[in-house]
This record gives structure tokens, sequence and C-alpha cells, in this order.
């Protein structure tokens, strides 16, 4: 057996690169995927041959315009782009920002891709779905558990959308009491990401910031000066984006409520907290979890995502529906009443999202939720640790432990050497290593944000750390080699002008066709 020798300290990487066209270029008229067999006499005779039961005013007239490409071209074509990309499973992820990524578990895409869950459809009779409407039920009545509120809605499909949804059960409410014009006021923190006063800012509120005290915690006199008979709700994330733990929460909620204000929860960052503590005793009358990133589900840009939201009884008839109930042994669709803010998207939200989250919440118990958050609360502060004795890296705001994420700054190193967290980045991928820089809110000069989960060994820690160490050092000694990079990567550095040219880029066939004339078909 051969022994393979590194002697450098960190991954000797290079990027598999191919000229590989993009998808619409490989359509060749003729060519066929799969062509499905005709139906056999025998099968035919006694069920028909498929067709034929069809109305013809539903029969199509014409093939549809697709691009034709032969199987086995198709199947090298993404192979080949993924060997192009950094995805979640090919490299230590812990640099992706704010965004939590984790290890999903191969056992549980297995279970969401059994026939039962792949042709599943929104439109089946209830009698058809008891399986999947008990496993709705049981997540709800875990999320109870973990947050301490009372009710959950997984039809939400991203954070943001969640966020949206709790701004706007924070009008109907006042609304139902007669206050909706009165409160027009939504109070969040600087360090709070953006989504939190956006959504508020969609729903017509005015946002009032409260910015951080002498030890960089939110400023609570500040909050005491801002609540008024206009306050309609307090938002906030905690630990907030920065990596920031108020460990006075439940203060700042008991002023809010104090003045008739509603205060809900941002959960994104929940890794270090499951098990700990919860929204209920925290204060709190609404939150959110993201399960697809939290509870060990693909993040997939919040489009088969959830934002599972959760509220106090007294917000329960607000919620989005339908809501699935139990009814003795039987589980139902329980429709919207009248104070209900309607549908948020269509349908129940994303049933294979929902038995991901389960199975992984019932695959580790109570105890292993508590040990997730310990593990990647001593993650995060092995890496803080470590970080902060790297050249040029520091740490802004409040000193001390953090939670599972920090959002750290290399402003030393730029007024030192020149090199930015952007030049950083691309340095990263010559190692197979991924590190962002969208970091809002923008508090931070130079950001990189780290969230190391629990998913990561200390191995997988270590060359994260040693690759920004090297990086480092390549700064202050040739930081040209920085600035250079990427140099073992696909591509050497992203023009993305072409991004917000509508003619320079097409999403289907029919544009494509379009905007090229056809030249191949």
């Amino acid at each position: 057996m051969k022994r393979i020798a590194r002697e450098h300290t960190v991954r000797n990487f290079h990027q598999a690169k191919w000229d590989e066209p993009i998808i619409f270029e490989l359509h060749k008229q003729g060519e066929r995927g799969v062509e499905a067999p005709q139906a056999e006499s025998a099968i035919e005779a006694a069920v028909g041959d498929g067709i034929s039961v069809i109305p013809d005013s539903m029969m199509r007239t014409e093939p549809p315009a697709l691009p034709e490409i032969g199987q086995a071209k198709v199947l090298r074509h993404y192979l080949r782009l993924s060997q192009e990309t950094m995805g979640s499973d090919f490299n230590v992820e812990i640099g992706q920002g704010t965004c939590t990524m984790k290890y999903i578990p191969r056992v549980n895409e297995m279970m969401i891709r059994t026939p039962k869950m792949m042709d599943l459809h929104p439109l089946q009779h209830v009698d058809d779905v008891q399986g999947i409407l008990e496993v709705y039920h049981r997540l709800d009545l875990a999320m109870r558990e973990i947050s301490g509120l009372d009710r959950f809605s997984f039809q939400p499909s991203s954070g943001t959308q969640a966020l949206l949804t709790m701004a706007s059960i924070v009008r109907a409410y006042h609304e139902s009491r007669g206050e909706g014009e009165q409160r027009n006021e939504i109070i969040t923190t600087m360090f709070s990401h953006p989504s939190q006063a956006a959504t508020a800012v969609v729903k017509g509120y005015k946002i009032i910031t409260v910015q951080p005290d002498a030890d960089g915690f939110p400023d609570i006199e500040q909050l005491k000066r801002a609540v008024s008979f206009r306050t309609a709700g307090f938002v906030v994330a905690n630990p907030e984006d920065t990596g920031i733990f108020n460990p006075r929460i439940r203060e700042f909620t008991d002023i809010v409520h104090a003045a008739g204000g509603i205060c809900y929860y941002d959960q994104a960052n929940a890794n270090g907290l499951l098990g700990v503590t919860r929204a209920k005793e925290a204060g709190f009358d609404m939150c959110f979890f993201n399960l697809h990133k939290t509870f060990a589900a693909p993040h997939m840009c919040g489009g088969p995502a959830t934002g599972a939201l959760g509220v106090t009884e007294a917000l329960a008839p607000f919620l989005p529906g339908p809501v699935v109930s139990r009814s003795g042994e039987r589980y139902e669709l329980q429709e919207p009443g009248e104070l209900s803010i309607g549908k948020v998207r269509s349908f129940h939200g994303v049933a294979q999202t929902v038995l991901r989250s389960y199975a992984w919440i019932r695959s580790l118990g109570a105890e292993g939720l508590l040990n997730v958050a310990q593990v990647a609360v001593l993650n995060n502060n092995y890496l803080y640790h470590k970080i902060l004795q790297i050249p040029g890296a520091s740490a802004p705001y409040i000193k001390g432990n953090r939670l599972e994420q920090v959002r750290y700054s290399w402003q030393k190193m730029t007024e030192d050497t020149g090199v930015t967290t952007e030049d950083v980045t691309r340095r990263m991928c010559d190692f197979g290593l991924h590190y962002w820089t969208s970091h809002h809110p923008y508090v931070v000069p130079q950001p990189f944000t780290l969230e190391p989960t629990e998913s990561y060994s200390k191995e997988d820690l270590d060359e994260y750390i040693q690759a920004l160490a090297q990086i480092s050092k390549e700064a202050y000694s040739e930081p040209e080699t920085v600035k250079n990079a990427p140099t073992r990567s696909t591509v050497h550095r992203i023009d993305d002008s072409s991004f917000d040219d509508p003619a320079k880029w097409c999403i289907t066939w029919r544009t494509y066709l379009k905007k090229t004339a056809s030249p191949q078909a």
C-alpha cells in the first residue's frame, strides 16, 4: 500500500475543469433520453393503452418543445458540473456565513425518495395521506416541546417568509383589537438580519433600531425610550447574526409586553440553543425555526425549504392554514378561521422537508438535541480561540465566549497588507474550502462569519484554521499570491456582468431558441 506523504499544512487541491457547454447547447435533433415502450398487447387488452382515455381537448397537437439529448450525455454533463462546484458534501462548509450548513443524514434522503413520498399530491383526500399528516402532527408536538410555544404551521417556505408571516400576524392581532392604526412601529436591533426589518416594512411598519451599548449588547435603556403606545412589536434574533447572545432578553420582552407590543423571535441561529433555552421562557409570543438549516434538511435556497412558525395559544387563530390537527385516531387538515392571515404559500408546505426534520429529531431524542447544541458551541469556541491567534483577524464587539457562530473581521490585515476579505474568499477556493462574504448586516468591516455546527470534527476545524492561517501568512509575506487567487479553481474570477443583462442569459429552452435563432433545432 502506498501512503501519500503530506508535507504541506493545507490540502493540495486542484479543481477539475471541463469546457462544458450549457445544457441547451447539447441539443441534437432526434436524440432521445428515454423512450417509453408501447404497452404489450395483453396489458392493453386488460387496461387499455393509457392514452385513449385522455379527453381530446387535453391532447397535444404536437410534441412538447424540449431539448433533445441522449441519456449518457445528460449524465456526463451534470457529473462534470458537480466537479466544478463546492457543494456542502464536498468540503468543510463552516464558512457559509449565517446560513447554517450541516450534515444531512443519507438515510433520511432515502426515506423521502420512497414512492409513497415521491408520489404524494397535495390534492389527495385526507383518508389517503393519514401517514404524512401524522408526521406533520408529531413534528408540531416536537416543535412545541423545543420552543415552549403552543401551535406550529409548516406553510412558510423560508425563514424570511416566516418573518413576513409573523409581521402579518402582528398586524392582524392589533387590528382585531381596534389598534391597527395606532400601533405602527416595530422595534429591532442594529445586529439583526435585514429581513427582520424589511418584512415589517412590507407590512407598513416604521422601524426603530436599538443600537449597542458600551459593552456591545443591545442597549436596554434605548429600548425603554423607544417603546410607546405606538409599539406593535419587537423582532430580534438571539444569538444575532454576528454571534452575540443577549443574556437580558427576558427583560427586553417584558418591557415590550408592558407597552402592549408582541415579541417575535428569529430562531435561524438555533443550533447553540436546542435543549438549553426556549422562546417561551424568553418571553416570546412567536418564533420560527429553519427546518432547512437547524433540523438537517437541505438549504435549497428558499424554495423547498420550510420556516416552521410557532405561536402562543392566543395567536393561534391568526396562523396561516390549513394546519394538521388530531381527532381521536384520525388526522385532519384544519382550515383557517376568519381571524387567520390566510395562506402564505400554496397547500401545506413541503412534506419531504417535514419528514426529514422529524426523522432527525427522532433519531437524536431530547438528549441528542442538547448534545447538538453543546457540540456546536464547543466547536465554535474552539474555532474562536484559534482564529483570534491568526495575525490580522479579530472579532469586534463583545469579548469572551460566543454561542454557535462569530462574525470576524480582517480589517487589520487589510490595513496592513491591502488584502481584503474577498481576496481571502478566492484564495480559500485554492484549498478546496468554502468561504462566503455575504454578511448582513454589514456592521463589521472586512467581515467573515463562521458557524461550525455540530457536524464537524476537530480535524475538520483544524484544516479550516490552517487554511486561514496560511492565507494570513501569505498576505503578510507575498500578498500578490492572495490577490491573484484563485489559481487552482475552474474559474479564475467570476464576471457577473451578464447576470443583470437579460440579453445574455436564458433560463428556458424557448428563450434559448428565441435568443439564438435556433441554430441547432
